[in-house]
């Protein structure tokens, strides 16, 4: 039987059972000959739970190999909408995005990207609405916008900006059950904070309240975990006035990410699920949405004594071309239009890392449209700390340009 006799099954089966009525556990109640009340679980109905574990694990098996590619991967992703079983079962099969080069649950954009190679994604910028998009690229001929992955929206404060980041393209606010972190600006747009709405696995950040505590959502929050804006990562610009010191100068430090991440075998941390979040379903994402309390907050920028240990990147050094009579960098055909917001993060000699290491690209960042910009990425950063740093460059800087 096809894949798709499967998935058609199963949306049989629950729409046959919602014309029952429910009871509080979520079974089908239905009246049996005698007149009395049997509770009956659907999903006990199907012919694919008598399915011996190892027969769907092999189907799963082969459903997660050949559909390897957007939109085909949304057959994953759906197998995994299933049930509970299948659920596990798929979360085991897909592997993560450093392993596999693939995104394919909303988890993956938090995790590092690929180890060998780039991941390919592109960013669109919506001017009049202050809004930016980040897609997966299908492929380079493509015409489509491609898999959506994150959206943010930029929002004008008296002192500083900040980017809202969202896994929905319709929703993004910090009251939404979507919302998965943030990037704020100084006054000048020359130093930046990156925070996660999940606490970070090593513990490198820390959360602060602020003097009054905002709540933006009615569900009360975990006890197990503090809700809360976490600083993950901080960018910083040099002072450049009117350009006299040349192209821009800038610094990333990751709070929760170790300098030896960039060496030959070295880890970085790798979240398996969204923290103090339950499971839900959702046309834009199929699990995993968060529906605890925010709390804002603002971190200053660690010092040079707190940043030992941490990954630092820097921007890397551009070339005069004679010629062209322009600064340039190699982005190997990613980059097509010039502009000062192009740039190439590699690991810092900070990091006491070979020289291999500082001339590996970990995120490059350029402009190929009037509001069409590419962003590609590979590990120890995730999609989300990429987009948040590229979102950087965006923000207007007084004193850098």
């Amino acid at each position: 039987m096809s894949f798709r006799s499967i998935i058609f099954d199963m949306r049989g089966l629950r729409s046959r059972s919602q014309s029952h009525h429910r009871d509080g556990v979520g079974g089908v109640v239905s009246v049996n000959e005698g007149g009395g009340l049997v509770v009956l679980d659907g999903l006990k109905q199907s012919c694919w739970a008598n399915m011996p574990p190892e027969l769907l694990r092999d189907v799963l098996l082969r459903i997660e190999a050949s559909e390897d590619a957007w939109p085909a991967r949304k057959h994953v992703v759906a197998c995994a909408g299933v049930c509970r079983s299948w659920r596990e079962i798929m979360k085991e099969i897909v592997k993560s995005p450093q392993v596999s080069s693939k995104l394919t649950f909303p988890i993956s954009l938090k995790q590092p990207g690929p180890r060998d190679s780039l991941l390919q994604c592109y960013i669109k910028r919506n001017r009049s609405s202050q809004t930016y998009y980040l897609y997966l690229g299908l492929n380079q001929a493509s015409t489509d916008d491609g898999k959506f992955l994150l959206a943010a929206r930029k929002c004008r404060r008296a002192t500083h900006t900040d980017y809202i980041i969202s896994l929905n393209c319709d929703d993004v606010s910090r009251g939404s059950s979507t919302y998965i972190g943030k990037l704020r600006s100084n006054f000048l747009g020359t130093k930046f904070t990156i925070y996660d709405a999940h606490p970070p696995l090593c513990g490198a950040a820390k959360v602060t309240k602020s003097r009054s505590t905002r709540l933006v959502s009615l569900k009360q929050v975990s006890p197990r975990v503090p809700a809360g804006n976490y600083p993950v990562a901080h960018v910083s610009y040099d002072l450049n006035v009117l350009g006299s010191r040349g192209p821009r100068i800038m610094q990333c430090v990751m709070d929760a990410i170790p300098a030896s991440a960039v060496e030959p075998g070295g880890v970085a941390p790798t979240q398996t699920h969204f923290l103090h979040s339950r499971t839900e379903t959702s046309p834009s994402i199929p699990f995993f949405r968060s529906k605890s309390t925010r709390v804002d907050n603002l971190q200053p920028v660690p010092s040079t004594t707190q940043n030992e240990g941490m990954l630092v990147l820097r921007n890397k050094s551009p070339r005069w071309h004679e010629q062209l009579q322009c600064w340039c960098l190699n982005f190997n055909g990613r980059v097509t239009v010039a502009s000062v917001k192009n740039f190439q993060l590699v690991a810092s000699p900070k990091n006491g890392v070979s020289e291999q290491a500082q001339e590996n690209v970990i995120l490059q960042f350029g402009k190929v449209g009037k509001d069409v910009f590419t962003m590609d990425y590979q590990y120890p950063i995730s999609a989300f700390e990429a987009f948040a740093i590229c979102l950087s460059s965006f923000d207007t800087k007084i004193a850098c340009e």
